[in-house]
């Protein structure tokens, strides 16, 4: 199977985004989803960086208002979005509302 360097780079960008959710937030359940396809000729898109979709369930967002959950995910991925995310929608939740 060849692969193009498309796919390798949206590759190593879920494998990123993976490993860094999974060491801040040890989510229980995590779901990422590469929309940059759905984004070609978008402005956004003509930089490089990728669309995403998450899904992030962790205990560390029990308490929390969404805000606060989208904080943490934003603080945990800072690096990759000045780098390989340029749009991200997520859904975060805490165990005990799945």
């Amino acid at each position: 199977m060849i692969q193009t360097v498309e796919h390798v780079m949206s590759n190593n960008r879920l494998n990123l985004i993976r490993s860094t959710l999974e060491n801040q937030l040890s989510p229980t359940k995590l779901e990422i989803y590469d929309e940059s396809d759905l984004h070609i000729g978008h402005a956004g898109a003509e930089s490089g960086k990728g669309h995403f979709r998450i899904l992030v369930v962790s205990q560390k967002f029990a308490g929390l208002s969404q805000i606060s959950r989208q904080r943490l995910v934003y603080k945990a991925l800072a690096d990759l979005m000045e780098s390989d995310i340029h749009a991200l929608s997520m859904s975060t939740v805490a165990p005990d509302e799945n």
